[in-house]
């Protein structure tokens, strides 16, 4: 089965395909044949593609357009055309998985792509305007390019928060606002359902058994606690705005900072600018989002910087506290994404605040650049693993797995 992924951003789209045969369900992912990547971010009008391929065939070229679909059909051709051919013809693709952020209160799994599917992206975009029309234009490409019989689906970010319990979903105002759709949906779904599904194989565990923490860390960051295999709490919220400290997000706060600045006469498109593009670590360092910058800059005595990094971690270890009060109790905690892989230093200052619960972390496995593996000594109570998560091989089993429902039925 040839599955071609959508991973569509603001300024960006992602993907990649995957030929599967019976393994598609197994959580150990292969590597895909071909990836892609447009970013439209660097100059206006003007798209950077870079693609590669399994048999290391590499392309890099900028693009004359503006426009999504001209864009997603100019990447296509690379995946049958050229040196970074992995096909013949587009006529091989059999289905088209699309990451989409925000299915509202209607999507608790992934759904095969329909009229009313597309119509209800498309509302719930009021949730998510700067992701849901982007992943709606992907697609409304992909029936253009390939035509309308090819099969596509969407794999929701919020999907796997969507039953968490009331609680845990209904925020302290007026109960009618939780009636008109106002209430926390988390996101980050398809990565830590990923992540708790790879840990559970990796302890040898059955994920039924397990209370995780997962720990999605990049320049988005959020928390799920994860019980029986589904998740019962998470930080982000009615918006991915919400819970922890971010690159450039502010996490929670009092919302009468924000009554105050419309007092001060700041307009609702500046609130939104200052809490999701210039807050987080940017905000507080003035330096960067990127956690790399701060160490750099901490290093060279940047208070502000030093200042940033501690937010973050007190925001980081009061927050994973929470999440073990709500599971009762965790068996481990697991560090994903940008950050989460690759900050060690990060992991350790963490991890150091739950050492009260018998949690040891193994210094020379955390900092040698660990992938799917346990960091944590042989004697400690609460596993700590890294793992590297993959949101378009969870997509491609969505696809498979639909699929294969579509058949029996």
């Amino acid at each position: 089965m040839n599955i071609l992924v959508l991973n569509a951003g603001s300024s960006s789209q992602k993907s990649c395909f995957y030929h599967l045969k019976e393994e598609a369900l197994s959580v150990q992912p292969p590597a895909p044949l071909w990836e892609a990547q447009i970013d439209w971010s660097h100059h206006q009008g003007v798209a950077e593609l870079k693609v590669k391929t399994i048999h290391g065939a590499v392309l890099k070229e900028e693009l004359k357009t503006a426009s999504r679909l001209e864009g997603v059909e100019y990447m296509l051709k690379t995946l049958w055309q050229g040196e970074t051919k992995v096909i013949d013809s587009l006529a091989e693709i059999d289905c088209v998985g699309h990451r989409v952020v925000h299915g509202g209160d209607k999507y608790n799994d992934s759904t095969l792509i329909n009229k009313a599917v597309k119509e209800a992206i498309a509302n719930f975009a009021k949730f998510a305007p700067v992701h849901n029309p982007v992943n709606l234009e992907g697609i409304v490409a992909i029936e253009q390019i390939l035509g309308e019989k090819v099969p596509q689906v969407a794999v929701f970010d919020t999907a796997f928060h969507a039953q968490i319990p009331e609680e845990a979903a209904v925020y302290p105002i007026p109960y009618e606002f939780y009636q008109q759709g106002i209430r926390r949906y988390g996101f980050h779904g398809i990565s830590h359902q990923y992540v708790s599904q790879r840990a559970a194989q990796l302890l040898g565990k059955d994920l039924t058994s397990l209370k995780l923490v997962t720990c999605h860390l990049g320049n988005g960051c959020s928390l799920a606690a994860v019980k029986n295999g589904h998740s019962i709490d998470t930080t982000m919220g009615f918006t991915p705005t919400a819970g922890l400290m971010m690159g450039t997000r502010s996490g929670d706060i009092d919302p009468g900072v924000i009554i105050d600045l419309l007092r001060r006469g700041y307009k609702e498109e500046q609130i939104d600018d200052i809490f999701n593009r210039q807050s987080g670590f940017l905000g507080i360092s003035g330096v960067s989002a990127d956690l790399r910058k701060i160490e750099e800059a901490i290093a060279q005595g940047n208070s502000r910087a030093k200042l940033a990094y501690n937010v973050y971690l007190h925001s980081l270890r009061s927050f994973i506290g929470a999440m073990i009060a709500t599971l009762g109790g965790v068996d481990a905690i697991i560090f994903t994404a940008g950050v989460g892989e690759n900050a060690a230093k990060l992991r350790a200052d963490v991890c150091a605040a739950f050492e009260f619960l018998g949690l040891k972390i193994d210094a020379e496995k955390n900092y040698h650049h660990p992938v799917d593996i346990d960091i944590s000594t042989v004697d400690s109570l609460v596993k700590v693993l890294v793992i590297h998560t993959q949101e378009d091989w969870a997509i491609a089993q969505e696809c498979v797995r639909l699929s294969q429902l579509v058949m029996s039925h």
